[in-house]
């Protein structure tokens, strides 16, 4: 008897691992976008950066996640040519650090799908050539093939060693807000 429960509970548990599936998430880049607040003594600057690509691997019934989110480092836009040069160049550096990229590795919380999910996820965040580890709040609705990932959360740039563009006569803040909407498409694979 306890040999046939045995074999039983073995054949369930297999079939339910049989079936656990792998969702990646890719990003559609026309349709994703960074955009970004910083403020000044006398008005805050707003502006987008673009979305190069994305992809993010994950299980709804593990924590762990990887791939990366990629941000051209200078395609910063403001509405103001000089300022966006200047970010650019002096403070992105992106000629040399071309990218910003955002690798999540762990996620805390669970994701409904279909349906809208909160949850926090730990991941590292580069910049400027320099890793940094970064938990982000995330919120989540799925819904069939299509999922909208936003998030929220302020990178004190001058702190992680990024020039400050202050001058004398224009004191502009040491963080910047940031505010991420990736919108794209999941794929899924079942685990045998």
């Amino acid at each position: 008897m306890r040999w046939c429960f045995g074999v039983s509970f073995l054949a369930l548990l297999g079939i339910s691992t049989a079936f656990a599936q792998t969702e990646t998430f890719t990003a559609k880049p026309d349709q994703s976008e960074v955009a970004f607040s910083l403020g000044d003594v006398m008005y805050s600057v707003h502006g987008t950066f673009h979305v190069e690509r994305g992809s993010v691997l994950f299980d709804l019934s593990s924590p762990q996640m990887s791939g990366s989110i990629v941000v051209a480092a200078g395609s910063g836009k403001s509405g103001n040519d000089t300022r966006d040069h200047r970010m650019s160049t002096d403070v992105l550096n992106a000629s040399q650090f071309s990218d910003a990229t955002f690798s999540p590795k762990h996620m805390n919380g669970s994701i409904s799908a279909p349906g809208d999910s909160t949850v926090q996820v730990d991941g590292v965040f580069t910049l400027h050539g320099t890793p940094h580890d970064l938990t982000v709040p995330m919120q989540i609705h799925m819904e069939g093939e299509n999922c909208t990932a936003k998030t929220r959360f302020i990178i004190p740039y001058v702190k992680w060693g990024l020039k400050d563009p202050s001058t004398f006569l224009l004191r502009v803040g040491k963080e910047v807000d940031i505010n991420i909407t990736l919108v794209g498409q999941l794929s899924a694979k079942t685990a045998q």
